[in-house]
């Protein structure tokens, strides 16, 4: 057992629900400290504290009412972007990958969060091998909603030209290409994860170009500097960067929110605007993107 829990071994250490473990974080009642965008959870203070406080890992503590920062988490979309720009919902974005905006919605730090999170070899379950497994994994007893925004082209972005002649994951190798890699709480690093293990490679097989970058825009930034030779990253950034573009795989990016909180004027304004000709145009311009089922419900929790 690791000195430092996450929320799922912490969890797992209580044999209690990580739901009820983001709960105990949000009232302060659970040792804890926050990195990196995660919740960890020393070992040997959560052992000093079931000695004080175990009536507190059972106890219905009453959660506030009020409702969550209008703010949505999770991770980047360019479409996303556009229209809450262009729709005035009153929203903000606050994007740092799909697993930490998840992370953000159950501890109440933002009203919706955007994910495209993979679910390896799940195609057949009830998410289309999309989204639905983190979810339940995380918000699994929370009343959430997850709807769909698009379908989308994720592939390895390169310099204009595509110098390197990459016309797969396993070009990454033979040719050496300094890849710029996303955090591990983002979808397009779960996504790469699962395309290197597919193809047989391992981490230390590829030529990792410095730390990790905060969005798919920012992979497309470091190939235009030079400081990276590919990355994982969508169509729609590779289009508006003018770079080059290799289709790896079609995903779909879902907005998940807490069913109040789809009620909201700034909500229903937003999804009101990305049913509009001008929001499909965008679509269509950004190149990459199927709109064609937005709104789709694929998860509606208890």
């Amino acid at each position: 057992m690791s000195e430092l829990m996450n929320t799922q071994e912490v969890a797992a250490y209580l044999r209690i629900k990580e739901r009820k473990i983001y709960d105990l974080v949000r009232q302060e009642a659970i040792p804890c400290t926050r990195v990196g965008g995660k919740w960890l959870f020393p070992k040997v203070q959560i052992d000093h504290w079931l000695k004080l406080d175990e009536p507190a890992i059972t106890a219905e503590r009453p959660v506030a009412a009020s409702l969550a920062p209008r703010v949505i988490a999770g991770s980047h979309d360019p479409l996303l972007d556009w229209c809450v720009t262009a729709s005035g919902c009153g929203l903000a974005l606050l994007t740092g990958g799909s697993l930490d905006g998840l992370e953000r919605l159950a501890s109440g730090q933002a009203a919706a969060c955007g994910i495209h999170v993979i679910t390896p070899n799940g195609s057949s379950d009830q998410g289309g091998g999309y989204n639905v497994a983190a979810i339940q994994r995380v918000l699994g007893d929370l009343d959430v909603v997850a709807i769909e925004w698009a379908w989308r082209d994720q592939g390895l972005i390169t310099a204009a030209g595509n110098p390197l002649g990459l016309a797969g994951i396993g070009d990454l190798v033979t040719t050496k290409a300094r890849v710029a890699v996303r955090p591990p709480q983002s979808g397009a690093r779960v996504l790469l994860d699962h395309l290197l293990d597919q193809a047989g490679i391992a981490w230390g097989d590829i030529a990792v170009a410095g730390p990790p970058v905060n969005n798919e825009l920012e992979v497309g930034l470091a190939i235009l500097d030079g400081a990276a030779d590919a990355g994982v990253a969508v169509r729609a950034v590779a289009r508006q960067l003018r770079l080059g573009f290799i289709p790896l795989h079609r995903e779909r990016y879902d907005l998940v929110m807490r069913r109040r909180d789809y009620f909201e004027p700034e909500t229903q304004a937003l999804l009101a605007f990305a049913r509009t000709p001008d929001a499909v145009a965008k679509a269509h311009d950004l190149q990459g993107y199927d709109v064609s089922s937005f709104g789709r419900v694929w998860y509606n929790g208890p």
